[in-house]
């Protein structure tokens, strides 16, 4: 059953702009990625691509068959979605748009470790299995809590131990990082759109493909209205659009937020070329 009924009629954008409304434990995961990408695919079928979560549940859920323990019921999970099904991180191409948008992930079996954790995420909800996102640096993982914590690596379909965690985040942050257990904490339905948006916002940058960026800060900006990085990136965008007064807007609210930010000097230096670029236009 869905968890949130969205009004039909409406665009994707707009159903995005309600769905960022309502509380994070009311929030469909999987409704949400897929209004991500009905703006890259129009005639996109969300109900249909619901349905086929729904549909490798069930078969998921034949193939647990009698698994009693949480950790058989992971472990089979396991074997299901990485070896009979093949889900598998694209390595080859990984910064593929596809990889980002749930409907490909979920036709090719392939995609980036955020969108392949939410296919393992959604489909263990509809187990009932405790499973939540952890947006862990650089890549994201999944976690069942239960009798037993157990962190699944969806993109290469195993279990890490926290020792593997550790040696991960040192290679991401550096030999002398500090394992902190913060960083497996179950990420939010809401962090984890934004993070979502956020990876396919980079893409499309990497592509110059600016008017897609900005969008996806568009629908960052829906859920998280106060994020002052985003404002910043935004507002560059703006300005690289030649769109003066809203980069001019987003950059001084930045430093209104983030004045101390690391960032804040650079974008100072750039506010006085933005204020001149806008009051040309008047």
């Amino acid at each position: 059953m869905r968890d949130l009924g969205v009004v039909m009629g409406k665009n994707p954008r707009e159903r995005f702009a309600e769905l960022a409304q309502v509380p994070d434990d009311r929030i469909n995961l999987g409704e949400g990625a897929l209004l991500i990408a009905a703006e890259a695919y129009p005639d996109l079928d969300i109900d249909a691509y619901l349905q086929r979560l729904d549909a490798l549940a069930e078969e998921a859920r034949q193939f647990l068959g009698s698994a009693a323990s949480g950790a058989e019921r992971i472990s089979r999970l396991n074997q299901f979605l990485f070896v009979e099904k093949g889900f598998i991180g694209n390595q080859k191409r990984y910064y593929d748009r596809r990889n980002s948008f749930l409907n490909e992930v979920l036709d090719r079996h392939t995609g980036i470790p955020i969108t392949l954790a939410l296919v393992y995420m959604e489909v263990a909800r509809r187990l009932d299995l405790p499973v939540h996102g952890v947006g862990f640096p650089g890549h994201f993982l999944a976690k069942y809590v239960g009798d037993e914590e157990i962190i699944i690596d969806a993109f290469f379909g195993q279990v890490l131990t926290e020792r593997d965690c550790r040696e991960r985040l040192q290679s991401v942050l550096g030999p002398e990082a500090p394992f902190d257990r913060r960083y497996l904490r179950a990420a939010t339905p809401r962090e984890i759109l934004a993070r979502m948006l956020g990876n396919l916002k980079q893409v499309h940058i990497k592509a110059e493909e600016f008017e897609a960026a900005l969008s996806c800060c568009d629908r960052i900006l829906m859920l998280t209205p106060d994020n002052p990085q985003e404002l910043r990136d935004r507002g560059l965008l703006y300005q690289r659009l030649e769109c003066y007064a809203a980069a001019l807007a987003d950059l001084e609210r930045f430093l209104k937020l983030a004045p101390n930010d690391e960032t804040a000097d650079t974008i100072r230096e750039d506010l006085i070329t933005v204020r001149r670029q806008a009051a040309q236009i008047h």
